[in-house]
């Protein structure tokens, strides 16, 4: 067993990495590990029987600081449902009360506070893509959702210093990750968010006591978070406690997992449509498609190494069939052969095709005469006049497949062409400007 390094122990059991020689009996360990999820965790030995005996219960929470998830969260999302298909139980846990904090993790600022019905709404709208990834409802292995405000905002401070704050100590609060690397880069701390940590340590100790919860998974970015959590625990008689974290993603040229160059790539449909969503997963790079279908599918090991050897051209097909299989997982197969049809009409065959984004304008902006870089900006191919200025500039932008050298160009009704005009920014990205009356 193998140390990590600086960490010592949560109450007598060590924590520790796997080791490349670990065994697991349980069939969720053994997935998590074939297919590359496992960073951290504590008692490796203890969870692998719990799970193997179906008695995992275990929880991820969520901030509610946007009205979507992102890929960038799709990885933890699918730790709890590999958790429910082995037999176990999954709770997600909505930080309606900890994101009117702000966790510091792997910020250089305070996060804005948000107002409550921002809160509310963003928890309402996340909640679209978690029906997606599990099934809930009463039976002993489905899901639950829980929020955190039940029980956080009901909370009386002096209560709370005294039964809870009384087991943190301020020192090893300071080594945590999230906060020293503020303070070592000279970096103010609120006093509101240096409470974090609290919060989120007592949300497992209510969970394992309401629910006989017993596992928090998350990025590993909130390992100290977690295991502050265990030993609150541990301090206040819960039964074990264990943690599990998984890496934090970066694509092989070292990008942030879940950005594109239009922004957050969102789970939610009416963030971003399933075609630039399925355009997503078809353009990552080609050294990223084997890892890709391992963490964000559930295509069998055999077909994933098969689809992982192929090598020059062929490997688009791999990544077709990772756009496939990710885009039916959120949206659905209808959606998913669509969206990969759309691309086959427009990127091979060279057609017009209808099932590219669309963006209704009024037919009398093409009367007078549409700017070509209002045009562009509306379509959301650009976000100022300037970027799009930019473009032209470099020949990167183009209607109906001509290359637009002007920037004083007006689009008018003579553009329109099976009842669309089609904007493009490169190769890749396409919206079709639509008329109407």
């Amino acid at each position: 067993m193998t140390r990590v390094r600086g960490l010592g122990c949560v109450g007598a059991r060590p924590l520790n990495r796997l080791t490349a020689m670990a065994k697991f009996t349980s069939d969720f360990l053994n997935i998590l590990d074939q297919r590359g999820f496992i960073h951290q965790g504590s008692d490796f030995g203890g969870l692998d029987a719990l799970a193997g005996a179906g008695q995992a219960i275990g929880y991820i929470g969520f901030d509610c600081t946007a009205p979507s998830f992102h890929v960038g969260n799709m990885i933890v999302l699918m730790m709890l449902h590999w958790l429910q298909q082995t037999g176990n139980k999954p709770i997600v846990l909505m930080g309606g009360g900890t994101t009117r904090v702000g966790d510091p993790s792997g910020k250089d600022e305070t996060r804005k506070i948000l107002p409550v019905e921002q809160i509310e709404a963003n928890k309402a709208s996340m909640q679209k893509a978690c029906a997606k990834l599990m099934q809930f409802g009463s039976r002993r292995t489905d899901a639950i959702m829980l929020d955190n405000v039940e029980w956080l905002t009901k909370l009386n401070y002096i209560e709370m210093l005294r039964d809870i704050g009384r087991h943190f100590s301020v020192n090893r609060m300071l080594t945590l990750d999230s906060v020293k690397s503020r303070l070592e880069r000279d970096q103010e701390m609120s006093f509101i968010e240096f409470n974090y940590q609290v919060l989120q340590a007592y949300d497992f100790v209510v969970l394992a006591r309401t629910q006989g919860c017993n596992l928090q998974m998350g990025a590993s970015d909130q390992w100290g978070n977690i295991i502050t959590g265990i030993d609150l625990g541990r301090r206040m008689g819960t039964h074990q406690l264990y943690a599990l974290t998984t890496p934090l993603l970066t694509t092989t040229s070292g990008a942030k997992m879940g950005k594109s160059v239009s922004g957050a790539v969102w789970l939610n449909e009416d963030m971003l449509s399933a075609y630039d969503f399925w355009q997503y997963w078809r353009n990552v790079e080609d050294a990223d498609v084997g890892r890709f279908l391992k963490l964000f599918t559930t295509l069998p090991m055999d077909e994933i190494a098969r689809l992982s050897a192929l090598e020059g051209a062929e490997v688009n097909e791999a990544k077709k069939v990772l756009a496939n299989a990710v885009t039916a997982m959120l949206h659905g197969h209808d959606q998913a052969e669509a969206a990969a049809r759309t691309a086959q009409q427009t990127f091979e065959e060279g057609t017009l095709a209808q099932g590219l984004p669309t963006v209704e304008i009024a037919q009398a902006q093409l009367t007078a005469g549409l700017g070509v870089l209002t045009a562009f900006v509306t379509a959301g191919l650009a976000k100022s006049n300037g970027e799009a200025r930019r473009q032209i500039a470099g020949g990167g932008l183009r209607v109906n497949d001509q290359v637009v050298s002007d920037e004083t160009a007006k689009l008018t009704l003579t553009d329109v062409r099976e009842g669309v005009i089609k904007l493009s920014l490169g190769r890749k990205r396409h919206v079709l400007l639509k008329p109407s009356r």
